[in-house]
């Protein structure tokens, strides 16, 4: 029992001073070496966070080699004009608070890389689909906002784009319709029975949105019947 309250004094005089006054500091030099410890505290911050932005860091790991593969094999990684898009690029968004969100999302990445969930090609293989859907859904919720970090409809010009590519950005500015509604294998291989798994992401956040029933319906019949068209 003394021992106890011994502990739990020990205790409170570290915490008295901790939290007092140190009557050597000046206020002034106390703010300012504040400021500087603020400043060398964000700096490193932002270096972490850039650092984990780069191509080389979210292909270090073993499970990533595949995506890389694939990804070499698309225009985003080699094209006429010579601008690429890295995985930041497409899976992490610009603004601040979207984010640091999807940084902290990504510790279940650093779990299963840990643990091996797809440390083979079997294994990612079977959980190709999954992790394709996930990925949808979070691109169909945002509005494809990772895609919008370099295209825009507003700023295409379509008198020199493809025909068909044109007529099908048009359809999509007047249907309501969002990058990944038709783009769903721009960087990595599409897995069996996608078409179908889309259609389900598609439908859940349709459920799930505050959008009016009719809009709902009329956006949703247009993307089922572009899968249709892409799967005969």
């Amino acid at each position: 029992m003394a021992d106890s309250q011994d502990t739990r004094g020990r205790i409170r005089r570290l915490w008295d001073w901790f939290w007092s006054p140190i009557p050597v500091l000046s206020v002034g030099f106390t703010l300012i070496a504040g400021f500087l410890a603020g400043i060398l505290f964000w700096g490193g911050f932002h270096w972490t966070l850039e650092l984990t932005n780069t191509e080389e860091f979210c292909t270090s790991c073993h499970s990533m080699e595949t995506n890389l593969g694939e990804y070499r094999e698309t225009i985003h990684y080699n094209n006429h004009s010579g601008v690429r898009a890295i995985c930041s690029d497409c899976h992490v968004p610009h603004e601040w608070n979207h984010k640091i969100k999807a940084k902290v999302m990504a510790v279940k990445d650093v779990y299963h890389e840990l643990v091996g969930t797809i440390s083979t090609t079997e294994k990612y293989e079977a959980h190709r689909l999954s992790m394709a859907a996930a990925v949808w859904k979070k691109m169909k919720a945002s509005d494809s906002r990772e895609c919008r970090n370099c295209h825009n409809f507003d700023y295409m010009d379509f008198t020199i784009q493809e025909a068909r590519a044109a007529s099908e950005h048009q359809r999509a500015i007047d249907n309501g319709m969002t990058c990944i509604d038709c783009h769903q294998g721009i960087a990595h291989n599409l897995p069996p029975g996608y078409l179908e798994e889309y259609q389900k992401v598609t439908e859940t956040l349709s459920a799930q949105s505050v959008m009016p029933p009719e809009k709902h319906a009329a956006a949703g019949d247009d993307i089922r019947a572009f899968l249709d068209n892409t799967s005969d």
